[in-house]
């Protein structure tokens, strides 16, 4: 009618939410930045986070906002790469989740290669550029009360190194894939 205008202005005054996802999305992105954050590459911009579709955000974590704990922020990023949630019709929020480093392609696979070609170059670059790694290696933690710097990042610690390789060798785990040529050369 006549006085839309009005009343239009009168919701936007009260904070009234036209897109309901908008929040929820607002969450999601909240969660991405404080993810990074923890990554140590929220100051770098198109940065590939690394989020397992497992991952929810800790109870009792003083790391993370309380606002966000219990948030199941892997599951998250699966239903925004495959069911589009919160970024259908919206593609300015899809490039929002590329500065903030989102992954479009993947999920735990692609993250599980990832994992393992470092672990790879890391074992390699110990031993002479020679990737002859032991069936039996798991990516070794720090020994308690190792005071110098440690070369396995936190996140390789416990990977069962040398059976993901035998499995490359064996059964061309992580090769059947779009990037095979690449993967193969990296190794």
């Amino acid at each position: 009618g006549h006085n839309a205008g009005a009343r239009r202005r009168q919701l936007m005054s009260l904070g009234f939410c036209w897109d309901v996802r908008e929040p929820k999305f607002q969450q999601f992105c909240d969660a991405l930045r404080h993810f990074a954050h923890l990554q140590g590459s929220d100051d770098r911009p198109y940065y590939p986070l690394l989020i397992p579709s497992t991952f929810v955000v800790p109870r009792d974590d003083e790391c993370w906002p309380k606002e966000l704990w219990g948030y199941r922020l892997g599951a998250k990023c699966t239903a925004v790469r495959s069911k589009e949630l919160y970024i259908k019709n919206h593609p300015a929020r899809k490039q929002v989740l590329e500065e903030l480093g989102f992954r479009w392609r993947g999920g735990n696979a692609e993250m599980s290669w990832l994992r393992v070609s470092h672990a790879a170059a890391v074992y390699s670059k110990l031993h002479n550029r020679t990737l002859n790694v032991p069936v039996k290696f798991v990516v070794p933690e720090p020994p308690k009360r190792y005071a110098g710097d440690w070369p396995w990042p936190k996140n390789l610690w416990g990977l069962p190194l040398g059976q993901r390789l035998k499995g490359i060798r064996v059964h061309g785990d992580y090769l059947k894939h779009a990037d095979e040529a690449a993967r193969r050369r990296q190794l």
